[in-house]
């Protein structure tokens, strides 16, 4: 059953998905201010990033486990007055090695804060729902791609890449009272053990399925971490087009968040399976046509459609495939997808590097989403559940 108020809940939790996103993808867009304002050069800045995606991958799973016997109310608290300090202690450091720590520390509540509350969510939207609790967070997450990202990247290029991080600490903050006012205690999430929370470790499909994150998604950052150069050196577009065409990446995401979320109530298994075949058709299309701006423009907006099939599904597979540690193997999704990102992104890097060119890193994504989808049909036969004849969860509690 429908917990009442539900809706304000689910937007305070999606408040902080937008605050998180906002401050992993504006970094990129400050890179260059953040070098000459710490005397340092762009690759090593460049490890303010790299902190990041480090800080998702260890903090996910570590948050989950030490924070087990907390209610899941006062964990996203914790979580977020974390997220909100390491911000502004990013926007007041005076050195390079200090901002690469402050950037850790703040991003170690990422993949925990969308794994536990995705469990909060599902609960509040009752049985059946899953995968539209968990496409409204991680909605967040993508709008922050349509609004937060550029906002907070055109403020720091005018008043200092400082003014970025305290915007997002100000976001932190405001989300802080949004959960205090909305989120409501949910008597049956309460704090359990840390052994019933490492439960989650011993079962093969939160691997498996943590390993089908962590190569199917690599695709996608392949081709999105140098989009920028790919669009105005193939395309031909001009610098200036730039944060409209992510911008609409941007809203293809949400898009595919919300349409994923729903066909993931429908079945895991074919939301999945759906999110494969969109995204190796679309970065094969990209690879074959994006010389052209009239078929780049459209493509990138279907590879953001494509793409975020998958997070639903992943998330909610986690999430049944350990129902006794789900914050757990909810969060180890988020610590899956960061590895994607720095796997994708060296990938890309590689074959470029090679000498093939910037379209190369999308025939790269079509090799690791068709790897991908190998491994979930392994992961399915391993299961003794083949995808084709998965179970529906629609039924089943959240």
């Amino acid at each position: 059953m429908k917990t009442p108020n539900a809706g304000r809940a689910l937007l305070a939790l999606s408040l902080g998905g937008f605050g998180i996103g906002t401050t992993e993808f504006a970094t990129m867009g400050i890179l260059p201010r953040i070098a000459s304002g710490l005397g340092t050069t762009i690759p090593r800045s460049g490890h303010v990033i790299a902190a990041y995606a480090l800080g998702v991958v260890v903090g996910a799973p570590l948050v989950a486990i030490v924070t087990a016997r907390m209610s899941r109310r006062a964990l996203l608290r914790v979580l977020m007055v974390a997220f909100t300090l390491g911000n502004t202690a990013s926007a007041l450091a005076p050195t390079i090695e200090t901002l690469i720590a402050a950037r850790f520390i703040a991003d170690l509540p990422h993949g925990a804060y969308f794994g536990v509350g995705s469990v909060v969510g599902a609960e509040l939207l009752g049985p059946g729902r899953k995968g539209r609790a968990v496409a409204l967070i991680m909605a967040g997450l993508t709008v922050a791609n349509i609004v937060g990202v550029p906002a907070a990247t055109f403020l720091g290029q005018q008043v200092g890449w400082r003014s970025t991080f305290l915007l997002v600490g100000a976001i932190g903050l405001v989300t802080l009272v949004a959960h205090w006012l909305w989120v409501p205690h949910v008597a049956t999430l309460g704090g359990s053990s840390i052994r019933q929370e490492l439960s989650a470790l011993k079962e093969p499909q939160v691997w498996w399925t943590s390993l089908v994150g962590a190569v199917g998604f690599g695709g996608l950052f392949a081709v999105y971490s140098y989009i920028a150069p790919t669009l105005t050196l193939v395309s031909g577009l001009p610098e200036s087009a730039l944060p409209w065409v992510l911008a609409l990446f941007g809203v293809g995401m949400t898009v595919g968040a919300m349409l994923g979320g729903r066909l993931t109530d429908h079945s895991v298994s074919l939301a999945t399976w759906v999110g494969f075949g969109a995204t190796t058709l679309v970065m094969g299309l990209f690879a074959l046509t994006a010389r052209s701006p009239w078929a780049a423009v459209p493509l990138v907006f279907l590879i953001g459609i494509a793409a975020q099939f998958l997070a639903p599904a992943v998330q909610v597979r986690l999430m049944e495939a350990s129902p006794g540690a789900p914050s757990l193997a909810a969060s180890m999704s988020h610590s899956a997808l960061n590895i994607a990102n720095a796997a994708g992104a060296w990938l890309g890097g590689l074959v470029i590097a090679a000498g093939y060119g910037y379209l190369a890193p999308a025939w790269a994504a079509v090799a690791l989403t068709l790897l991908g989808a190998a491994l979930f049909a392994v992961a399915n036969r391993a299961s003794g559940c083949p995808a084709q004849a998965q179970a529906k969860h629609a039924s089943s509690p959240a």
